[in-house]
């Protein structure tokens, strides 16, 4: 086992990795930016390095500095995290030429899986099942001329994509050639690379993952499925395990589909293999992950498996320790990616100071978090602050949990996601498992246009008996105004975003 590990990212899921470290009796290192010089990660590591300033690219993304960092300061192994470094081939090859272990995947794998069109052409070797769509990338008449063959609607997308970018809907011919330079164009922006490939769209999908385990000499289990569906902009804000659809049978049968697709790649070390789902429960392969997602917990909660040790075990050469038979998924489990972010105001990230924190507690509930009272959330990193998971011995009583440990997270100063989550909680369709991946769009915006008037009404109204009161109270009194301006500081916001009045 190794003696020294550095993690190469920052905020929750670098506190996540190290935590894990301390727990295996590994020493840890951590690398962090000027502006996060007094970050929860800096702080809970056992060293610390600087390695440059604010921007990702001179800091986070500084694969020679960070590789620097990991040689001068003894360590064995780097462990990226998810984003930054996590599925860079260029780094996983560099560490090798050092003598570093990367804990992931091994760089030929990151190549084959990270190009979306290589992905797709492994799987079907695999004999995965494949939404119809082409297996290599396209120029633009091309595109047009496979459109027509696949027919429309579309999802046109970036052959090196994730995260939603680079990414159209395309719903028919005349969309398609300003639909075909903003894919491009994001694309070049995100992945300096503008390639772009077809697929079919796939009508009111559930985004459904499989997680898997494999080691080096091949070995593999899955964990069980994560429903995804909840997004916005094609990330994920709400994931859960199980999923509703899911039974033993089919659980299988996708559990297995994407060990094949893994092992057609060489891969190792953890991954998710992607699905969507259609109206029928046929799934089709969507893509592979190299690296940990960011809503692993909730498999941990159902599985009991620690996935983060288990990825440094594997990438130590150790076999893995589960066969598919000790894998047994016990109640059901919800994570809520709180983000800082403006929920009524279509989502703008919200940077600032954290001037008062209070973190939900009590049985089935974690946190895992990135900042602390007094902590700055920097505009220039993504701007998840934490992750909310709850556990429950069957998906209603995690709902309920979710409810009672939302209505104990208080985060003051900036605005959070917690309301938007506290109203997904309460919706009829979310309860009976009926949602799609259009959720957020149809149902979200829907609810907030159907409370436009009460906040217009309500706010107007507390105007209208303030301005009362201010004519008929005598001035000596007039101070004792409380009763009025409690009402408006609950409606006044929504109010003045919507409106402009206040």
């Amino acid at each position: 086992m190794f003696k020294k590990i550095l993690v190469a990212n920052r905020s929750e899921i670098a506190v996540r990795i190290l935590r894990a470290c301390k727990e295996m009796g590994i020493a840890s290192v951590t690398v962090f930016s000027d502006v996060d010089r007094d970050a929860l990660h800096v702080r809970y590591a056992d060293e610390a390095y600087n390695v440059g300033p604010p921007p990702a690219r001179e800091s986070y993304l500084n694969m020679e500095r960070i590789i620097e960092v990991a040689k001068k300061s003894g360590c064995e192994a780097i462990h990226p995290g998810y984003g930054f470094l996590a599925e860079n081939a260029e780094f996983a090859a560099r560490c090798q030429e050092e003598g570093i272990v990367f804990v992931g995947p091994p760089k030929e794998a990151i190549v084959s899986m990270g190009s979306k069109t290589v992905a797709r052409q492994t799987a079907k070797k695999a004999g995965a099942p494949l939404i119809p769509g082409t297996l290599e990338s396209l120029s633009d008449e091309k595109i047009f001329s496979q459109a027509q063959e696949i027919g429309y609607p579309v999802m046109l997308k970036a052959v090196s994509g994730g995260g939603g970018k680079g990414m159209r809907l395309v719903n028919t011919q005349d969309e398609m050639e300003s639909a075909i330079r903003m894919a491009r164009s994001e694309a070049k922006s995100a992945f300096n690379d503008d390639s772009l490939y077809l697929e079919k769209y796939i009508e009111n999908p559930r985004h459904v993952e499989m997680q898997i385990l494999v080691d080096k000499e091949g070995r593999g289990i899955y964990l069980g499925e994560r429903e995804c569906s909840i997004q916005r902009r094609h990330q994920k804000v709400i994931e859960e395990s199980p999923s509703v659809l899911m039974d033993e049978d089919l659980r299988k049968k996708m559990g297995e589909s994407a060990l094949r697709v893994a092992r057609a790649a060489g891969y190792y070390s953890a991954g998710t293999v992607e699905f969507l789902m259609d109206a029928n429960r046929n799934f089709y392969f969507l893509e592979v992950n190299t690296r940990l997602q960011v809503e692993h917990p909730v498999t941990e909660m159902v599985t009991g498996i620690d996935i983060v040790k288990e990825m440094i075990k594997i990438a130590a050469g150790a076999p893995l320790a589960y066969r598919q038979e000790d894998v047994q998924m016990k109640g059901h489990s919800i994570e809520c990616r709180v983000y800082a972010e403006d929920p009524f105001n279509n989502f703008l990230p919200s940077p600032g100071t954290i001037i008062g924190m209070r973190l939900p507690d009590g049985p089935g509930v974690r946190v895992d978090r990135g900042v602390f009272e007094g902590a700055v959330v920097p505009m220039e990193y993504d701007p998840i602050i934490g992750k909310l998971i709850v556990w429950g011995r069957d998906r209603t009583e995690a709902v309920e949990r979710v409810r009672r440990a939302l209505s104990e997270f208080v985060v003051k100063g900036i605005k959070t996601t917690i309301p938007f989550h506290m109203e997904v909680m309460d919706n009829p369709l979310f309860l009976t498992g009926d949602f799609d991946t259009t959720f957020i769009d149809s149902v979200f915006k829907k609810m907030e246009e159907e409370k436009e008037p009460h906040y217009l009404d309500v706010a107007l109204a507390t105007v209208a008996v303030h301005a009362y009161l201010q004519e008929m109270t005598p001035k000596a009194i007039r101070p004792v105004r409380g009763f009025v301006e409690s009402p408006w500081k609950l409606y006044g916001r929504k109010l003045q975003l919507r409106t402009g009045l206040c």
